[in-house]
């Protein structure tokens, strides 16, 4: 009865953001409460279930998310994109542009989200491909593989950030072990796949590309942009932050967690390397890097502040609304029902745990939403499975980037600005992200054999 419920629940949820276009966030409330009548639980708790798993959801993500969003506005606003995309280019020369498209991706990525990323990173691809005389999407595939793999795998993403939350991963472990997956799906995804993709769609390689939608795009002269290397310390500090702690509690405390015995030093470390925190003082320092620095009024550095978190109240909500959902699945007793199904599985629980968000990803579009729904559904299995939980994240990670088609706004995006038919996105995006997928999957079995 429970699966049969969180089924319903699935065609709902797709009827109403499909069928009539209802707002993802407000239908993933309605298919809770939906959900939640079917799974048989006491309607005074439903209301009280939904607002716990908005709450847990939210509260460190909100932090993460709200100044990871502006952190990376500020470092596009004075110029910081800009002059990593170019610098890289002229280093890297013509012949190898898609590594340093790549490379620019990666390292812009990791500070912005995927979306944000994409907006920013198109016009320089776009200015790039033509002054070199190559197919726009020569370019784009290995951007758009750049961006997804640090959406998918990297704190302080919201996903990697969230399933870390709900499997009770260490959050820097998920970050070591996501690099060693993230860029080899990439190299696969970006530029061995477009080597294929030019064989058998060349058509698409022929398209002039759409900035209508982007509006004024800004150009930079380099004397008004900061340095290149201060736009690559600005946008990595978090990760940076991240990584000293992770190498910390690895060398000094053998892994451990700072308890009530721990050193000032042990304290201040955990504290640095907390993905809120570590996110708060990147952004401070962004403020001068890119702000005061540079000679911009506090004013002007506010106002950037506050498009940065417009643009993102949405994507919070949604975010919040996939919180929910998945506690009315825990709380309602369907993560108890498939974890009886697989108990005498001799399927590996990070196979299970990609399949699943698999599933959930075609069948819900978003990476974010289908990543946690998956999360809450394999958490029992975790105790009885033995397998590290910063590597079941990275495999839900991988499974939630699979197969994007007409329900994921990515593909929207991808074939308006590449201006694609919808037959040319399903055969470059929808494979490319499929890509990123199933090799993502293999890394992360490799590991779990290498440390197991």
């Amino acid at each position: 009865m429970e699966l049969i419920a969180l089924l319903i629940g699935v065609i709902f949820l797709l009827v109403l953001i499909i069928r009539f276009k209802i707002n993802t966030f407000v239908s993933l409330i309605l298919t809770s409460v939906l959900t939640a009548m079917l799974l048989g639980m006491n309607l005074t708790k439903i209301a009280a279930t939904i607002e716990a798993g908005i709450g847990s959801q939210l509260g460190e993500l909100s932090l993460v998310f709200g100044f990871g969003a502006m952190l990376g506005r500020l470092v596009a606003d004075a110029g910081g994109a800009y002059v990593i995309a170019t610098t890289l280019i002229d280093k890297f020369g013509k012949k190898r542009l898609q590594l340093a498209i790549m490379l620019a991706s990666f390292i812009l990525g990791i500070a912005l989200f995927f979306e944000v990323g994409m907006v920013l990173l198109i016009p320089i691809v776009f200015a790039i491909a033509v002054e070199a005389e190559v197919p726009i999407l020569y370019l784009g595939i290995s951007m758009a593989a750049a961006l997804s793999v640090t959406h998918g795998f990297l704190p302080p993403h919201p996903a990697p950030v969230a399933i870390a939350q709900v499997l009770g991963a260490n959050d820097g472990k998920v970050l070591l072990f996501g690099l060693v997956v993230a860029i080899p799906s990439a190299i696969v995804a970006g530029p061995l796949f477009t080597k294929m993709a030019q064989k058998f769609a060349p058509s698409a390689f022929q398209q002039k590309g759409n900035l209508s939608s982007l509006g004024t795009i800004k150009t930079f002269k380099p004397s008004e942009a900061p340095s290149f290397g201060l736009s690559v310390l600005t946008s990595l500090f978090p990760v940076i932050l991240m990584a000293i702690t992770t190498i910390y509690k690895m060398t000094v405390d053998g892994g451990a967690t700072p308890t009530k015995n721990a050193t000032m030093l042990d304290q201040i470390v955990a504290l640095i390397g907390d993905p809120a925190i570590a996110m708060l003082i990147s952004l401070l320092v962004a403020m001068f890097t890119m702000g005061w620095g540079r000679k911009r009024k506090t004013s002007a550095i506010m106002e950037t502040l506050e498009n940065a978190v417009k643009s993102i109240a949405m994507l919070l909500l949604v975010i919040g609304g996939g919180g929910a959902f998945k506690q009315v699945l825990i709380d309602g007793g369907v993560g108890k029902e498939v974890a009886k199904l697989f108990i005498n599985s001799n399927m590996s629980p990070l196979i299970l745990g990609w399949l699943v968000a698999v599933v959930l990803r075609v069948t819900l579009g978003s990476a974010t939403v289908s990543a946690l729904t998956a999360a809450g559904i394999v958490a029992p299995l975790m105790a009885q499975s033995g397998v590290d939980p910063a590597l079941m994240v990275l495999a839900i990670g991988a499974g939630s980037l699979a197969a994007s088609h007409v329900n994921d706004a990515g593909f929207w995006m991808f074939r308006e600005y590449f201006d694609l038919t919808v037959k040319q996105t399903l055969s470059i995006w929808t494979v490319l992200e499929t890509i990123i997928s199933v090799v993502g999957l293999l890394i992360v079995l490799l590991l779990n054999v290498a440390f197991h």
